[in-house]
């Protein structure tokens, strides 16, 4: 297998170029290729539709014709935001000699990570498993079965050729050998991840989480924020984690670290400094250099991060923040139908970044006698230097500081920088735009349906609660199915693709969160509905889990397990929380065992790989911790939740109504003319009290 281990060598040497992680009706006469991809909706595969590759997307047609004519697959898989995507699609999938070499020896499917992320959990999983790396683009050749035995990410055109012709050779001569390997390798992917049933009775100590804790700031960055290595990723969960972890713990070093992180994201270039949201990751150690391209899933956590820091830290820059990121949205990740797109490109003008970036002359000519104070307030200088001459704005010297160098209040300057930055945005408005990936997916939806909740709840806004309530109506008119179901993607007023784990789990957090905003209790019998189902089509009976897929979905080689936290949470640790709160609300003791259970099965995890499990450590909190059930009853209800809702209290559930409920833990607590306040824990109440500082007196 010396040939193998060559190739193996070329996955490992190509892995560091990669992204860590078209008009449909457009006439097909005007192009000299068109292939299969031209039927779908999806603007990823829509890209790829006019390349010489014959593509197919998955399927049971290129399934079958691999079967039928004996031919190894390839399966591409990337995103419509993903830079090194684009690179190595101009490279190699538009060159004609290349896509001989694919067509004659391959059928070649590819697929859009978004919208299949089963098929994507699958290969990355067996890439990783040979290389110990993965990222997009993701490059899997298969054998006609679908089994792997090569990967990569991103491949230069020569390298990929290379590749290519050795890999047929190696099929050709040596099969016997290519499909043991391709069974080893199917064997580890269909075992990874996959957690076993844990028989011993849930037992959660506050111990467990400060040795995660132990074990995770060696990680930290003490002076930049964020992990001590480059590329940093935003990470939102674990930060969320680690604040409320630092205020029930009293652990300043790590209230600190998470200050510090939120402060160098804000104020670096990962953040758009001119219209709001964040970009995917840093490149560097500085949150300077961004991978500019913009999803709907990093800036829905981020607005929840930062709505929940402003409660703790109180620090109008993180109001900003999330103002900013909101109006972002709304004005360019926002359909009419309620629905949220899915993400920016990182490229314009066919290079990366050049819709943000700005020369030092252009800024000049544009700003005038103002350019001094806003390149002090921005950077522009050595600290903002990018390449090719061009700046990256990040904010630097405080804010009070620079007001004196002015002779300037601080509210002037700001309002002065306000103006600035207004009139570089209207400038910018006018360039070449990214592309727009604008398929809706549920499950990120519903994340930005909960950070518009947790936006209102921190700031008051109605209007973001407006926004969230047209979200949640979106998902239910269109992505809802009669059998109490989900779709999973939606374009162009057609809802595609049976829904995954991670559509329920986040939809069932969405209407909680919904419910916490508005009490209206339809939102708790939505959030049932999807338990119930996710359980009758999901659950593993063997180890108490939940699988990605649906019990309805057509197979792959591996019905996987999503556990892990990543750049999401994972489904599973998210669907855990949903039956926490779930259970709470509505005394459903199956379901608050259920989530214990599962709770339980990753709990030896937690301690050793901290960033990987913040989601689960999340819910230990709660299960380590006092949990607070507070119950407000009366017409005041939303006044005085308000005024709760100023207070950082990280472990409470808020429950309230203007009459007379069914819901368990409002029964009997609803007296006319009076607004009670009750502070319960475990279903035992305090005696009511009709102030709001009074009940946080009751909360330790």
């Amino acid at each position: 297998m010396k040939l193998l281990k060559y190739l193996l060598f070329l996955m490992i040497a190509t892995a560091f170029s990669r992204c860590d992680s078209t008009n449909p009706n457009e006439m097909t006469d005007k192009h000299e290729h068109t292939n299969a991809l031209i039927n779908e909706s999806s603007p990823y595969l829509l890209q790829h539709a006019h390349n010489p590759v014959n593509w197919y997307p998955w399927g049971e047609e290129a399934l079958q014709k691999a079967a039928d004519e004996n031919k190894l697959i390839i399966i591409s898989i990337g995103y419509s935001a993903c830079h090194w995507c684009h690179v190595m699609e101009r490279e190699s999938f538009e060159d004609t000699a290349v896509a001989k070499v694919m067509n004659d020896n391959f059928v070649c499917i590819k697929v859009d990570r978004e919208e299949r992320p089963d098929i994507d959990q699958v290969y990355m999983d067996a890439v990783q498993l040979m290389t110990g790396r993965g990222g997009w683009p993701l490059n899997c050749i298969a054998l006609p079965d679908g089994k792997p035995f090569f990967g990569g990410t991103y491949f230069k055109k020569d390298q990929w050729v290379s590749v290519l012709e050795r890999v047929v050779n190696e099929f050709n001569t040596n099969a016997e050998e290519v499909y043991e390997f391709a069974d080893r390798l199917t064997s580890g992917v269909q075992q990874n991840e996959l957690i076993a049933l844990n028989g011993e009775a849930a037992a959660f100590e506050k111990s467990t989480l400060q040795t995660t804790l132990e074990n995770w700031e060696a990680q930290f960055d003490k002076v930049e924020g964020g992990p001590n290595r480059a590329p940093k990723f935003p990470l939102p969960n674990n930060y969320l984690f680690l604040m409320r972890y630092a205020s029930l713990f009293n652990d300043s070093e790590v209230d600190a670290h998470v200050e510090l992180t939120l402060d160098k994201m804000a104020r670096g270039g990962i953040y758009d400094q001119l219209g709001g949201g964040f970009a995917r990751y840093s490149t560097d150690e500085r949150w300077k250099v961004p991978h500019f391209e913009k999803m709907l899933y990093d800036n829905a956590q981020l607005v929840g991060l930062y709505s929940e820091a402003f409660t703790r830290y109180g620090k109008e820059d993180y109001a900003q923040v999330v103002r900013e990121s909101l109006a972002f949205i709304e004005r360019e990740l926002s359909d009419k139908s309620g629905a949220f797109y899915s993400a920016l490109d990182a490229d314009s003008e066919g290079e990366e970044g050049m819709y943000y970036i700005w020369t030092k002359e252009e800024l000049k000519s544009l700003l005038g006698e103002d350019f001094p104070l806003f390149a002090d307030y921005f950077n522009v200088n050595s600290s903002g230097i990018w390449e090719k001459g061009h700046y990256i704005l990040l904010r630097g010297m405080q804010e009070g500081a620079l007001a004196q160098k002015y002779n300037l209040s601080e509210v002037d300057l700001r309002l002065k920088i306000n103006e600035l930055k207004e009139k570089l945005h209207k400038v910018r408005w006018e360039r070449e735009k990214p592309g727009l990936d604008d398929k809706s997916l549920t499950s990120w939806n519903a994340m930005m349906i909960s950070a518009y909740t947790e936006a209102y709840d921190a700031l008051g806004d109605k209007v973001f609660l407006a926004r969230a309530e047209k979200g949640a109506e979106f998902i239910l008119s269109q992505q809802k199915k009669e059998d109490g179901g989900l779709w999973h993607s939606y374009k162009g007023g057609k809802s595609t693709i049976n829904a995954y784990l991670e559509d329920y789990a986040h939809c069932i957090e969405a209407f909680v969160n919904l419910y916490q905003s508005t009490f209206d209790e339809k939102w708790l019998t939505e959030a049932k509905i999807l338990a119930d189902y996710s359980i009758e089509h999901f659950f593993s009976e063997q180890n108490k889990m939940f699988f990605f897929t649906s019990n309805e979905d057509p197979s792959l080689i591996a019905r996987k397990m999503e556990v892990n936290d990543n750049v999401m949470p994972s489904s599973n640790s998210s669907l855990a929380k949903g039956l926490f709160y779930l259970g709470t609300y509505l005394d459903n003791e199956a379901y608050l065992t259920l989530s214990k259970g599962m709770l339980n099965n990753v709990q030896e995890y937690i301690s050793k790989y901290g960033s990987a499990y913040s989601n689960w450590s999340l819910l230990m909190l709660h299960q380590v911790f006092p949990f607070y059930e507070v119950a407000v009853s009366g017409k005041e209800l939303k006044a005085k939740v308000a005024e709760i809702n100023r207070t950082y209290v990280p472990n409470k559930l808020l429950i309230g109504s203007m009459g007379d409920s069914d819901l368990p833990l409002l029964e009997f607590k609803y007296t006319e003319g009076e607004t009670r306040i009750y502070v319960c824990v475990n279903k035992s109440c305090k005696l009511p009290v009709t102030e709001v500082a009074e009940a946080l007196k009751q909360i330790d």
